[in-house]
Order: C-alpha cells, then structure tokens, then sequence
C-alpha cells in the first residue's frame, strides 16, 4: 500500500454521495495520496469509504478513524476485509477507542478502561471467523494513538499510529515510542490565511470541540501547555501550535517538522469558516505548494 507522503483529512459528510464522490475525485487528480475520513455522528465510516472508493480509482481511503465502540470486532475486521478485497491495497482502517463524552453520552456505552478495551479488541479481530472472499493480501491497519501505552500497542499490532490534533513535538515522541519501521501519520489542521485576526477565529472555531476532550488536552498539557492556554477558546500559542495558518510557506514549514520529528506521511486538514464548504482551492494551492 502506498499512500505517499501527503494525504488529505476531510469531513464530505455533508455532502451528498455524488459530490463526496467528486471531491474524492478531485483529491486524487491532485496527486495526494490518501483521503483520511472520520466517524463521530455523520456517516457510517466503512459505506462511506465504500462509496468513495467507488467513486475513485487510485486513492487510498483511509479511516481516521473507526471508531471501536461502533461494532463489534467481528464486524469491524470482515468489513476491512470486504474493502481490501474489492479494492486492493486502497483502504487503511485507522481505528481508535474515541473520547468518553462521544462514547458514554452520544453512544451509550461504557468508556472504561480504554486501552485494555483496545487490546482485547484487536485480539478478537485476529481471531475472528471470516467465510466470505479472502483479500489477495494482509489488511492493514493503524490505532489512533496519543499517549506513550497506546503507542507501544499500535507498534507491537499495527502498521502504525495516526495521531490527530497535534503540534510537531507529539511526532516527535510518538516516533520514539513507536520505534521504527511503523508508519506514523499524523493530522495537521492547515489554514491558506494570511490575516492574523481572522485566521484565528477560524482556528479557534475548529479546536472548540477538541480542547474539550480530555484525552487532547491530557495530551496537550504533557506537552507544556498550561490550563491557562484553555481558556477563552484557545491561547494564540495553543491556536498557532495546532493549525499552520499564513501563506504556503508556513505551511510547508509545518509539514517539514514532522517530517523531521520522524512522520512517514501527514494528512492535512484545510480549515474553512463552515464545515459545508469544500476547500477545493486551499486543496490545489496545497497540490500545487507541497506536492
């Protein structure tokens, strides 16, 4: 599986199949190598990543990510089977065990003990019966991964780990923990806006939902931010350190140092004022500047 060295994160949700199939399209054509998508409360990730890979002809899909709590272990390895089969070598599951409040107050489930939960999980995937067609090679997968325990397990039963939501200094340590050889893919929110002022606004609006999470903050925190760097919506250091907004230049900087803290490929994020807008163009600046 080649999923080259720039991928594209994006949320299609909000898009009807036919356009999420186009954007899809367009993200190829451009040259990147993978599309990561997520699961939280829009579509069900594995027939999204079916009507994408559908819709594409060379794009890696990949899963950023399914989330554990959403199937059961059986169903999450023959459905990766399923697409690995029908397309060979074009679909990465990223799974991951989510955040409590999306797990026990959207979900309804048990969050506890999370990492013991994930262990157990790929150990009844492994084991799992499959009687449908067998993919033509082993399916590969990635665990979401942020602190020091769930990237020992993403190196010792994953391809690799897909970090989300974090600065040049978290590759660094999770390339350390993962070791090498393992493939490291973290996200990083990029913003094609040279105006201070309203850069951060936009960057302030798409970390909302994240600094409220506890195990992005946990993580944050070990990193030296302060408590302080929470508030009113984010600190200009915090906002700065998790999107590289400003010219292509700025951008490339960004991808560089994870590159040199030890990433394998970085998927990149183009943030907008709505969710519903499709960055095409900040996508073929990116092409254009990057790749």
């Amino acid at each position: 599986m080649d999923i080259g060295k720039i991928g594209i994160w994006a949320f299609l949700d909000m898009l009807p199949a036919a356009q999420s199939q186009a954007a899809a399209r367009e993200i190829e054509d451009l040259g990147f190598g993978a599309l990561w998508i997520p699961e939280a409360v829009g579509r069900e990730i594995f027939t999204s990543s079916a009507v994408l890979l559908a819709g594409t002809q060379r794009l890696v899909i990949a899963t950023g990510i399914a989330n554990v709590w959403a199937r059961d272990a059986m169903a999450m390895a023959n459905a990766q089977r399923t697409l690995c089969e029908a397309y060979p070598e074009r679909f990465l599951l990223g799974m991951g065990v989510s955040h409590q409040p999306m797990v026990s107050t959207i979900r309804g489930h048990n969050y506890d003990k999370p990492l013991t939960y994930m262990r157990e999980y790929l150990d009844a995937m492994d084991s799992s019966i499959f009687a449908g067609a067998p993919p033509p090679s082993e399916p590969k997968r990635v665990i979401a991964a942020l602190h020091p325990r769930m990237l020992k397990l993403a190196s010792e039963r994953a391809w690799g780990s897909h970090p989300y939501f974090v600065p040049p200094e978290h590759t660094a340590r999770a390339r350390a923990a993962l070791g090498e050889g393992r493939l490291l893919a973290p996200e990083q929110a990029v913003l094609l806006e040279t105006d201070p002022d309203k850069a951060r606004a936009i960057a302030r609006q798409h970390m909302a939902i994240y600094t409220g999470l506890p195990n992005y903050k946990r993580n944050l925190l070990g990193l030296g931010f302060e408590e302080s760097d929470f508030e009113n919506g984010g600190s200009d250091r915090l906002v700065d350190a998790i999107v590289a907004w400003g010219d292509i230049d700025v951008v490339r900087k960004r991808v560089r140092d994870h590159f040199d803290a030890g990433a394998d490929h970085v998927c990149l994020q183009a943030l907008t004022s709505d969710m519903r807008e499709v960055p095409r163009d900040q996508w073929r600046a990116l092409a254009a500047g990057l790749l």
